[in-house]
């Protein structure tokens, strides 16, 4: 028996993995997170399945259904949204199954971020502008961000923002970022809702007016929040990684004929 952490990807059901859909068919027991997890994705669970939405219940109750399947001998899909590893509150859960030696693993999903900057047709990390990508939050209810993650330290790199959970803070962003030389007014600002969704929906601005958008549009959650010059990068240069002159072990120097 074990335990399949599975990413189920941001919110179209074609962008769950080959391997995390098929655990799914095949897991007789199916706990998933209701709100952001598809239904479809869930309604790929084997007929007669146990199937139950893990929104409402509490840790213990959670973990307590993987006991009652381990106790069974039955294998558990544990379907979470986006890619597990980020912000999907799976440690808690592995360091309780360690406790009880139910045995686990995970399988990742495309994770927010991605999915948001393929269907901006974005590349998040430009040659000369920026080449460093941060993933982030800000601090609201949830538990407070450690010291030396606060924005304004982070945007010290100038780096592309990928900020979660904090629609409803971007005063707070805007404090943070606005005084630094790598953001400012007109530093390029997106914000994903929903994305993969039926409703997706792209808030394209700047640090300074984002606020204002995100108010007009009347969002509150489910958004995650872009901020960087790579946003809008228009005039750089192209990458070595196909220059003719750049010879690697893949594309060795070419000899040039005698006259």
């Amino acid at each position: 028996m074990t335990v399949h952490f599975i990413g189920a990807g941001p919110g179209a059901p074609d962008l769950i993995t080959v391997r995390g859909l098929r655990l799914i068919e095949a897991c007789p027991v199916c706990l998933y997170a209701g709100s952001l997890v598809p239904a479809e994705i869930v309604k790929a669970a084997p007929e007669g399945a146990r199937v139950r939405d893990t929104a409402p219940m509490t840790l213990d109750e959670i973990i307590a259904e993987m006991q009652a399947a381990h106790e069974a001998g039955k294998d558990v899909a544990r379907v979470h949204s986006g890619d597990p590893s980020l912000y999907g509150a799976i440690a808690e859960q592995m360091r309780r199954l360690d406790a009880l030696a139910i045995p686990y693993d995970v399988t990742p999903g495309v994770p927010a971020f991605a999915a948001a900057a393929a269907a901006l047709q974005k590349e998040l990390t430009v040659p000369e502008i920026c080449q460093t990508v941060i993933l982030t939050r800000t601090a609201m209810k949830s538990s407070k961000m450690p010291e030396g993650e606060e924005l304004s330290t982070l945007g010290r790199s100038g780096a592309t923002l990928a900020i979660h959970l904090s629609v409803r803070n971007i005063p707070h962003i805007q404090r943070e970022l606005l005084p630094l030389p790598a953001y400012g007014e007109n530093c390029p600002a997106v914000i994903a809702y929903r994305v993969g969704w039926p409703d997706e929906t792209f808030i394209h601005g700047t640090l300074g007016d984002i606020h204002k958008k995100a108010r007009a549009a009347k969002l509150t959650r489910t958004a995650l929040i872009f901020v960087g010059r790579a946003l809008g990068a228009e005039d750089f240069i192209d990458s070595k990684l196909y220059d003719a002159g750049h010879v690697h072990v893949l594309r060795p120097k070419r000899k040039t004929l005698a006259s």
